[in-house]
């Protein structure tokens, strides 16, 4: 037996319970917080949050795969989906299709999953492809399912997929495990077993042409989803994408064996990790709201532009932070006025400086407010 989903046993996969409770408890606490952090949020800072933690998951699962998308236009399309008002703006098929599939995970985290729904996220993530053969259904091509890399000549497989031929019964075991291990079903798992189950199961079959990374680990968030009655909104793709090596090591540590103990821990440590990075980019919506509260009446169109442009950015910010050429660049000022204007930003408290002369950067003072 070379891969996992070859076993006499696959799909029966196996695994310690006693190193998940401590993890399980921990999930459900900081849920707790997450959850009492986000009904203290306004309204309509609530809708810019969860534009926010989408746009920035649409962003991480893509760039999980190697495809680099633009941030605005993902959030643009996010706002139009969510009917928030927003800019024209030129969206390109890959983006609006995997905005479009993140706020339908969002909206449908209740709906039970169907070959349907996933025929239906496929569409939206391959969005104007021509180079795909099966798209909105399962893969039918004779040729083995190879997750490879390297170049050719010197190509290292790091896992085979099973061969087309079974892969609608295979789907509808997994449809109808996924099912009946729901909160209220007959088999019933607690969140994080769950989705760490549902991601690997998924991964292993390969079911689709492209697109079984973002889809599995839309799954996985359903399964959290599901869980915890609402959405999750935690940043599950943005913490994978941080130590995607680590991920990818994990997925070929565990395919060819069905004791997944390693795997399920090393998955719900990741989504714990993603909590804490989603509480964190709640507190970033705080002190934004704070921040233009507290300057309320002070900035100008240029600075307010500025400040809005930087928040965008996430709580990474400007890589390496913003510079005066950046300002311009943002607000179309003159070098002069974007040097005064700067430098009101650090009186006022918005800005700290860092660096001279041409070096000099800015960065957002959140601690200030």
């Amino acid at each position: 037996m070379r891969w996992n989903w070859e076993s006499k046993n696959w799909p029966n996969f196996e695994y310690d319970l006693a190193e998940l409770d401590g993890l399980e408890e921990e999930f459900l606490k900081k849920s707790g917080h997450l959850l009492g952090a986000y009904t203290h949020i306004a309204q309509g800072d609530k809708e810019h949050l969860i534009v926010d933690i989408i746009s920035e998951e649409a962003l991480k699962t893509s760039l999980i795969e190697g495809e680099y998308l633009n941030r605005e236009s993902i959030q643009s399309s996010i706002k139009k989906q969510f009917g928030l008002q927003t800019e024209l703006r030129k969206i390109s098929p890959a983006e609006y299709g995997i905005a479009e599939m993140m706020v339908d995970l969002y909206q449908r985290f209740d709906t039970p999953l169907s070959h349907e729904m996933i025929f239906t996220w496929h569409k939206m993530l391959c969005n104007g492809r021509r180079d795909l053969l099966d798209i909105g259904r399962y893969r039918s091509s004779a040729e083995p399912m190879q997750v490879v890399s390297g170049a050719i000549g010197k190509t290292k497989v790091h896992f085979e997929a099973p061969p087309s031929a079974v892969i609608s019964k295979e789907m509808d075991r997994f449809v109808e495990w996924f099912e009946v291990t729901r909160t209220l079903g007959p088999n019933r798992l607690k969140p994080l077993q769950r989705a760490g189950i549902a991601h690997l199961y998924f991964v292993c079959i390969h079911p689709l042409e492209d697109g079984n990374g973002r889809i599995g680990r839309a799954i996985a968030e359903k399964a959290l989803a599901e869980g915890l009655g609402h959405p999750s909104l935690i940043a599950l793709s943005y913490t994978i994408e941080k130590h995607k090596k680590d991920y990818y090591a994990a997925l070929e540590r565990n395919n060819r064996h069905l004791e997944i103990t390693d795997w399920l821990q090393y998955f719900s440590k990741t989504i714990i990790e993603a909590q804490q990075n989603s509480i964190k980019i709640v507190g970033f919506v705080v002190q934004k709201a704070k921040l233009f509260g507290k300057l309320n009446g002070l900035l100008n169109e240029r600075q307010e532009e500025l400040l809005n442009r930087m928040f965008r950015e996430g709580i990474e910010g400007f890589k390496g932070g913003l510079s005066v050429k950046n300002y311009i660049a943002i607000t179309s000022a003159s070098r002069a006025t974007a040097t005064r204007d700067l430098q009101d930003l650090v009186a006022m408290g918005a800005l700290l400086r860092s660096g001279e002369l041409k070096g000099t950067r800015y960065f957002l003072n959140l601690e200030g407010f």
